[in-house]
């Protein structure tokens, strides 16, 4: 036989003789060549380090996706606190400290978490606005974040009833436990404060009731005086208050008003004088107002002030109280009467005269219910009684004793 075989005839692929072989040699597989060296390039640190990285990049995923799991559902579920609590934001907090003070004081269980959390909720300059607020029971921090981005705080109110006079409003809104902060040193005039129920936050100066108080009172007065009754003879605004003061303090009925004022402009209109007890009130005791013990004597009608009425012809010069809406529209649009006195009833109103004759009468009715009542009624000032003590023979108004003005 030739020595010239083919490659796959010889191991190698070598020419040489053929080998014959056994049965079990023919048989048994090959060996498997030895696998390629690797190379060093892919055992270089870059390579390693990739894959390290890889590897912490998928860790930190995967702790992040737990943590913000955790997150949202710390943030929505319901809070620690057990029973309604009222929690201050000041003015000028910020989120961080906002978080703490939740905190501190068991509204939430974790301040980080809620600081978080609500930074991704606040968009466009939306914040936490200050005020005081009511933290429901079981409220989650989600609740909690609506409520103070909302600035729904708790309201608190104060009020101030028509015919104080300015320093009684004084009084009161330094009385205000709530209110924070010094009153102007100097007192607005007389009558330009509206009368009326202010509702503020906690932390509202007092300093902002009263601008509220004279911006509503202009505010009001402008609109009325504009839909006064045109033949109305007061002169400006500053009379129409005046005299708007003086029917609040001479009567505390709504009804009452218009005829009220009608008897003082006709008076005013016939050259009379007004003889309005309340006037004399206020030219006595100022804006600190008559103590509530103390009756008007007669005494008190001859004392000489510039508000005595019974005295001066006109009206005073400033208001003596503020009034509020239903005197200043009674009187920008008062009842057509040809009435120049009234006298109290004895039960809470006044009964009206157009003639002395008439006055007289009422009056005569009305010191016998005083009487009866074991009252002296000759101790007791009757708007233009004379000074004996008899029946009125000039005057607007005659008031009870029990009357506060």
């Amino acid at each position: 036989m030739s020595d010239t075989n083919q490659s796959n005839g010889t191991p190698n692929g070598q020419k040489g003789p053929i080998i014959p072989k056994s049965a079990n040699e023919a048989l048994r597989p090959e060996r498997v060549p030895d696998p390629p060296k690797r190379s060093r390039k892919a055992r270089s640190q870059m390579v390693i380090f990739l894959n390290f990285l890889m590897t912490l990049v998928v860790f930190v995923i995967a702790l992040a996706v737990i943590g913000a799991y955790y997150a949202i559902s710390a943030y929505q579920s319901p809070g620690p606190l057990a029973t309604n609590s009222n929690f201050i934001v000041r003015s000028g907090a910020g989120l961080a400290e906002i978080s703490n003070r939740l905190e501190a004081n068991n509204l939430i269980s974790d301040a980080r978490v809620f600081r978080y959390m609500t930074a991704t909720y606040l968009h466009d300059g939306e914040t936490l606005r200050s005020g005081e607020y009511e933290i429901k029971a079981g409220a989650s921090m989600k609740d909690i974040m609506e409520l103070l981005k909302s600035g729904k705080s708790i309201l608190y109110s104060v009020t101030l009833p028509e015919g104080l006079t300015v320093r009684q409003i004084f009084n009161k809104l330094q009385a205000d436990p709530v209110l924070e902060g010094e009153l102007p040193s100097a007192l607005p005039a007389e009558g330009s404060l509206r009368p009326d129920t202010y509702k503020f936050t906690r932390g509202t100066k007092r300093t902002e009731i009263v601008q509220q108080m004279a911006g509503a009172q202009e505010k009001l007065v402008d609109q009325i005086w504009q839909k006064r009754d045109p033949n109305l003879t007061l002169a400006n605004k500053q009379e129409f208050v005046t005299l708007a003061s003086i029917v609040e303090k001479e009567t505390g009925l709504a009804d009452e008003r218009a005829h009220v004022a009608s008897v003082f402009l006709n008076r005013i209109g016939k050259g009379m004088r007004l003889q309005s007890d309340p006037t004399i009130i206020y030219g006595l005791f100022g804006g600190d107002g008559k103590p509530s013990d103390r009756p008007i004597f007669q005494s008190d009608l001859k004392k000489e002030t510039a508000y005595n009425t019974y005295i001066i012809k006109g009206l005073p010069p400033t208001p003596i109280a503020n009034p509020g809406r239903d005197a200043l529209e009674a009187v920008a649009n008062p009842w057509k009467t040809q009435d120049l006195y009234f006298v109290a009833d004895g039960t809470g109103g006044h009964v009206f005269a157009a003639t002395l004759e008439e006055h007289n009468a009422n009056v005569k009715r009305w010191r016998k219910l005083v009487a009866e009542k074991g009252e002296d009624p000759s101790a007791i000032a009757v708007d233009g009684q004379p000074d004996d003590g008899g029946a009125a023979t000039t005057g607007a108004g005659t008031q009870q004793k029990k009357k506060t003005n």
